[in-house]
């Protein structure tokens, strides 16, 4: 290892640079950086990791997203840290769980949907957290506007189970959301879609994606799931649209987590979470296990209350029985 690293300091930087720094993932560029100091300068480039953050999301060329990277201490570097793979978060112990942090005064997200791993869509979005009504509203992050529809060079097919399959294996997406308060990012998305099928009343494409993780801090064993859904439409032979995109957060009994609540969980799992790989299988495993849970927990609150009402009623029957009784005394 000294011979190499005394051997690369050999080779002008230009060249190090140019022919073979540009050619590692970042996974390489993070391990080449900690053979040398000399190579740690040079794999610490900012243009280097933004070219990288560049590829893998095309979102982040947009001049929002650019101007708040650029108040990150690490650039394009941390983004890249704290975004990629994917979110894990299933500890809901936070390091500092008396003392919530305020939410930031806005979120941006940052999101990208690919075809067969080529980008068909990019868009930014800013989102205000501070606000009354984002509060106390159910999570809601959407980044198409009302009746906007944005063309993809995907081809709309009509038929359906093979169709469907090969887009839930084909088309997939990403959903960075960044903290510019606190200088942290996370990505929301399975990356690979956990569902597709057609609304069975619009016959519109609905493609979710979904990612499980721990929920209030109050409820250590509480999760819930970040849940994506794209709705597409178009002619059959046409070009597949996209008409909407937005996430949302649920927890275990299908409700869905305020702003404020949201917001929260986000902060702690940015902080605390890991970032690793989503297996694809898995994820869908986690949401159809999921779905699971929240029905069952429906069922049980709709046993509950239909039980609660038979013994209100009973019991109001038996006080005017009463009442009969004794007005006949």
């Amino acid at each position: 290892m000294d011979s190499l690293s005394s051997s690369i300091t050999t080779v002008h930087s230009d060249i190090i640079q140019t022919h073979i720094l540009t050619r590692l993932d970042a996974a390489t560029l993070a391990s080449t950086a900690s053979v040398s100091s000399h190579l740690r300068h040079l794999c610490t480039d900012e243009d280097l990791w933004r070219d990288i953050c560049i590829v893998t999301w095309p979102s982040l060329l947009n001049p929002i997203a650019g101007q708040v990277i650029s108040t990150f201490s690490g650039g394009h570097r941390s983004i890249f840290s704290d975004a990629f793979p994917s979110l894990h978060y299933f500890s809901s112990h936070s390091k500092h769980p008396h003392r919530p942090s305020p939410p930031p005064s806005e979120l941006i997200s940052a999101v990208d949907i690919y075809y067969q791993g080529k980008s068909v869509f990019s868009r930014v979005q800013r989102t205000e957290t501070q606000k009354n009504w984002f509060l106390s509203s159910p999570l809601w992050l959407n980044v198409v506007e009302p009746n906007e529809l944005v063309p993809t060079p995907v081809k709309f097919v009509r038929k359906d189970d093979e169709w469907l399959k090969h887009l839930e294996e084909n088309l997939s997406l990403s959903w960075v959301v960044i903290d510019p308060t606190r200088k942290r990012a996370a990505n929301l998305s399975s990356r690979r879609a956990v569902s597709v099928q057609r609304h069975w009343l619009t016959r519109e494409l609905e493609v979710l994606y979904a990612v499980v993780m721990a929920g209030e801090q109050q409820r250590s064993t509480e999760l819930v799931q970040c849940v994506v859904k794209v709705t597409c439409c178009g002619k059959v032979g046409g070009e597949l649209h996209v008409k909407e995109v937005n996430l949302v957060m649920e927890d275990m009994e299908g409700r869905h987590v305020t702003g404020r609540e949201g917001v929260a969980i986000l902060q702690r799992a940015m902080e605390n979470g890991e970032r690793k790989k989503v297996d694809g299988v898995k994820a869908k495993e986690s949401f159809e296990k999921f779905a699971c849970i929240m029905k069952e927990r429906r069922e049980t609150k709709h046993r509950r209350e239909k039980a609660r009402d038979v013994i209100s009623t009973l019991l109001a029957f038996i006080a005017f029985l009463l009442f009969c009784f004794l007005a006949g005394l």
